[in-house]
């Protein structure tokens, strides 16, 4: 059965009267139809302005373009210096282009630098039918990562965020692209960074205008279409306590409210919120039931450092919660995974934290089981 054991569930209110519409931390609005400020070490979402909500994500789908590059790079499908040849299809796309010549070979390495940096539709088309055999089949790889990410909100039908109305995403998924990107992509990261890149003596500028700001921002993607709107997806580094943090907006009316809009919420998370540990890595949360064992009782541990995104005017209410199965039956062996800790906080759910036993349990000798055995059939705990 599943049981909360004793002390297994208890909760830590702290007090305030301020209005609290993220964690405790003080109001924020943003002309952004959607928008979404994230903590990347803790997951915890920190605004949300119909941040589950589909949307067009434009340009900014070439995050998961890139994405899919990356992957194959890291597991040594391809090298960087390996080459695709360009159709007559590709040169011939529209919009932002890298300006690629038809019946060229153009490596991986420019081809990569023409999507993060220059936004190239025509690089995108190369990469599709490169990896893939067609622009379709790419797509169709796009959504099987999207799925792998958790990203339900998403359905690519291109690889570029050329419009369509089957092509959506929300601003919650393309923060889980752009966490998955920096935490596990940390060696192509950087090329988001870069500043411009020439291709065939053509210089074009990155679109990103928050790199050169001082905030801390190294990333990500652009995007913009009549139906979207203006939209952007940023990261940036707190220079105060190193946290890292992913911004994104959508729907605005200008290349220039986009970079606004996205520079205040990334501001707001840095003024407003910390990281804290309540947990170290082998401190004592709780204590388990032990059935058939020479301790009648266990110490739940925590596997990890728990750390939680908390805003810091302190007003935010939290409470921690313990699951396991149990009674725990012996033998128990230090270090065994037994439950997990979640902590909610103004109603949100933090990531499932592992606790794991804090020292062995021997179980008892058959004699011994008897008592135990006949408190249980008798209803005794």
């Amino acid at each position: 059965m599943l049981k909360q054991g004793r002390a297994a569930f208890y909760a830590m209110l702290l007090m305030g009267s301020v209005a609290m519409p993220a964690y405790g931390a003080p109001a924020i609005e943003t002309t952004a139809k959607q928008a979404i400020v994230a903590d990347v070490e803790t997951g915890t979402v920190l605004y949300n302005k119909n941040g589950y909500e589909k949307m067009y994500p434009a340009s900014m789908t070439k995050m998961m373009t890139a994405h899919v590059v990356f992957d194959y790079l890291k597991a040594g499908k391809f090298k960087r210096e390996d080459t695709f040849p360009v159709s007559e299809k590709a040169w011939r796309m529209q919009g932002s282009k890298m300006f690629v010549h038809v019946n060229d070979r153009v490596s991986i390495d420019d081809l990569l630098k023409g999507i993060v940096i220059q936004s190239g539709n025509d690089a995108c088309l190369v990469v599709a039918e490169g990896i893939s055999g067609s622009e379709e089949a790419f797509a169709a790889l796009m959504n099987h990562y999207a799925k792998e990410l958790g990203m339900e909100q998403t359905h690519f039908k291109n690889s570029t965020g050329w419009p369509d109305e089957e092509h959506v995403t929300s601003p919650y998924d393309l923060y889980l692209l752009a966490r998955d990107t920096i935490v596990n992509f940390a060696e192509f990261y950087p090329l988001y960074a870069e500043l411009s890149y020439t291709y065939n003596n053509i210089p074009q500028p990155n679109r990103n205008l928050l790199l050169t700001r001082g905030l801390g921002v190294d990333g990500l993607k652009t995007g913009h279409t009549e139906a979207a709107g203006y939209g952007i997806t940023i990261s940036g580094v707190n220079k105060d306590d190193g946290r890292r943090l992913i911004v994104v907006v959508n729907g605005l009316t200008s290349e220039k409210e986009r970079a606004t809009e996205a520079e205040r919420l990334l501001i707001y998370g840095y003024r407003n919120f910390e990281n804290k540990t309540v947990y170290a890595a082998g401190a004592e949360v709780t204590r388990a039931d032990v059935w058939f064992g020479e301790a009648d009782s266990v110490p739940l541990v925590a596997a990890k450092d728990v750390r939680l995104t908390i805003a810091k005017t302190g007003n935010e209410a939290l409470k921690f919660t313990v699951k396991y199965n149990g009674p725990v039956q012996a033998p128990i062996t230090k270090g065994q995974e037994i439950g997990t800790l979640t902590v909610t906080a103004d109603g949100r759910e933090s990531q499932a934290i592992p606790l794991v036993a804090g020292e062995d349990v021997a179980a008892l000798s058959g004699f011994g089981r008897i008592g135990p055995a006949l408190q249980y059939y008798l209803g005794g705990n």
